[in-house]
């Protein structure tokens, strides 16, 4: 069943291939929705899919070599009915 969420990314998380990291890995797991940098120096997410999945996207950004997450803020949003592909803004 799938599921959208909203994250709110802080840390070393601009400037670091996030959004291209991000990107990469929803196409993978077959995952929409969309990632932007915010003029704060934080990252927003929004993500639907399968909760596997979207752990399996969260945890290929986490690995991602110069990307430190310092906080993650996660929220349960409406689904996005026949939403294609994964866009960075």
């Amino acid at each position: 069943m799938p599921v959208r969420k909203r994250y709110m990314f802080t840390g070393s998380v601009q400037g670091v291939g996030f959004r291209w990291r991000a990107k990469q890995a929803a196409f993978l797991y077959d995952c929409t929705g969309w990632v932007r940098n915010e003029w704060d120096g934080s990252v927003t997410m929004e993500i639907q899919g399968k909760e596997p999945d979207i752990e399996r996207v969260l945890g290929a950004v986490r690995d991602g070599r110069y990307i430190w997450i310092e906080g993650m803020d996660e929220e349960i949003i409406p689904e996005e009915p026949g939403e294609y592909g994964f866009r960075t803004e």
